[in-house]
């Protein structure tokens, strides 16, 4: 019982575009509101945005409020889940990247998984901090001024990190801590300075799953095509002339 009234009047916002690694959205959420916290999924768009496993389409999650309206101030917390799409909108997003920033700037508690944390190296955030997150950025987030520890949970200051799914069992009870404002473990605290080795190989799991790639869909091809179209076309279009002076 305690628990479910632990984040009771804590509101998070969970930043996510479409592409989001559906399970690194969902538990999470599920976990914070179970938690007592108030989450409202923030995006790039309104209406309802698609995850994925891993490479595959997965369902929709429906979009509280567009990046643009959310106000930082109204939240005591930011989740930035992972996936290889959703955060590489994101990081392309100069109000995505001011919303990330005034929650650091704050000194609110930021939790990130995945390739989460690329968001973050975008808006400038990772001098000086230690975090972790999937292998294979390792690197962007070094070259950013970061730490980069191969570890099943980071947390740094205000910022929470995991690898990936595969740590989930980490990190649900690393950001109800954080999110509650509990001080870390002991372990947390004693931070290294020099980044873990590159991975020798991809990480296992996935690399397999890849194995398994559907066939190409002709319509998701055509509406490729037709997307890239739209937008030629929207950007060739001439800037409507301001308004003809009245005649005397």
């Amino acid at each position: 019982m305690a628990t479910r009234r632990r984040l009771k009047g804590r509101r998070i916002a969970a930043l996510a575009a479409d592409g989001f690694e559906k399970v690194e959205l969902v538990v999470p959420l599920r976990a914070l509101r179970a938690a007592g916290a108030r989450v409202d999924v923030v995006s790039l768009r309104r209406g309802r945005i698609r995850g994925v496993n891993l490479h595959m389409p997965a369902t929709r999650v429906r979009v509280d409020t567009t990046v643009e309206k959310a106000d930082p101030g109204d939240y005591d917390g930011l989740l930035l889940p992972g996936g290889f799409i959703n955060p590489d909108l994101l990081r392309q997003s100069a109000p995505a990247r001011e919303f990330v920033r005034a929650f650091a700037e704050a000194d609110k508690p930021i939790a990130s998984l995945c390739h989460g944390p690329w968001v973050l190296a975008s808006a400038g955030l990772l001098e000086g901090r230690t975090l972790t997150s999937w292998p294979g950025i390792r690197d962007d987030l070094v070259n950013a001024g970061a730490t980069w520890l191969d570890q099943e949970l980071v947390r740094d200051g205000n910022l929470t990190t995991s690898r990936g799914p595969q740590d989930m069992a980490a990190f649900l009870p690393g950001i109800l801590d954080a999110f509650a404002g509990s001080s870390p473990a002991p372990a947390a605290t004693a931070l290294r300075r020099v980044s873990d080795r590159q991975p020798d190989a991809p990480v296992g799991w996935a690399l397999g799953a890849l194995r398994w790639f559907p066939k190409p869909s002709a319509v998701a091809v055509a509406g490729i095509g037709l997307a890239a179209a739209a937008q030629r076309v929207r950007r060739s279009r001439p800037r409507p002339a301001g308004p003809r002076p009245a005649r005397g």
